[in-house]
């Protein structure tokens, strides 16, 4: 029976030409859809991957980092990928947090099924446009998926969903989504003119909690600062508010979005929280 061998591969200069492609994949947020892959960071992220079946074209770890617990004990379940073993200060020009624990991965990207660009919703959607910070974007992403809500579509200007900021701020909801960049958010609302749209807006909208959201909805998060378009606006079925103190103007978007998908969560399972309706 022939055996595996897996290939570990030490990188400690700056100008090995793997090292530079590894670079520009976390630096320039157009690079990961170029290259059709990504790094995630940490143990919880590489783990998940794992769990979830996704795709590890290589594990990555610092000098130091190869010999800790936490890592030993992933390695053990990853025997049969690829490893670049980097010095410790490569390492840490790739990775995102000032002490990284010295292992991630590169994983090829998720396809969104291409059989109906709009996609073949079950479920609720989330739909953001030009949600630019990519701490919110990888928030709602995590929000949504914790609220079972399984499809995202990131419209024209918003943050990489796949970059390394967003996905560390997604602490794995990526791997429970079907995520759609550079979405026609438009469309996507055009496709499916049986389910409610509703996007939340400062003033003049209905409150969140007298709408029904027993079926499912689809979601509109606006920018951080212009809010949701005004040909996006003329589009859907519904503009939401959500009553605030007297003395707050709005609530960041990320929040916004959680308290949204949860009030649906609370709906759907009853006033209590415990019996569906």
């Amino acid at each position: 029976m022939a055996s595996s061998v897996v290939r570990s591969v030490v990188i400690g200069s700056r100008d090995n030409a793997g090292f530079k492609a590894l670079r520009a994949l976390v630096a320039d947020p157009r690079e990961p859809r170029r290259q059709g892959r990504t790094v995630v960071d940490g143990v919880h992220l590489v783990e998940t991957c794992l769990q979830r079946g996704v795709a590890i074209q290589h594990l990555l770890l610092s000098e130091s980092g190869q010999d800790k617990p936490e890592i030993q004990s992933l390695l053990q379940h990853s025997a049969a990928i690829d490893r670049l073993i980097l010095k410790d200060g490569l390492f840490r020009e790739l990775s995102g947090v000032t002490h990284p624990l010295g292992i991630a991965a590169v994983i090829g990207i998720p396809p969104f099924p291409e059989d109906n660009p709009s996609g073949n919703l079950s479920g609720d959607a989330v739909l953001l446009d030009a949600v630019q910070d990519a701490g919110n974007v990888g928030a709602i992403l995590r929000s949504a998926a914790a609220a079972g809500v399984g499809t995202a579509y990131l419209g024209t200007g918003c943050a990489g969903a796949w970059t390394p900021r967003v996905l560390r701020a997604g602490q794995g909801a990526h791997f429970s989504l079907q995520i759609r960049e550079h979405a026609d958010l438009a469309a996507v609302v055009q496709a499916h003119p049986a389910r409610s749209s509703i996007a939340t807006v400062v003033r003049d909208g209905v409150s969140i909690y007298r709408l029904d959201l027993r079926r499912p909805v689809l979601w509109l998060f606006g920018n951080e600062g212009a809010g949701v378009s005004d040909a996006l606006l003329a589009a859907i079925t519904h503009r939401a508010t959500i009553p605030l103190a007297a003395t707050t103007e709005s609530l960041n978007v990320a929040a916004a979005a959680a308290v949204c998908f949860f009030e649906a969560v609370r709906q759907r399972r009853g006033e209590d929280g415990l019996s569906p309706r």
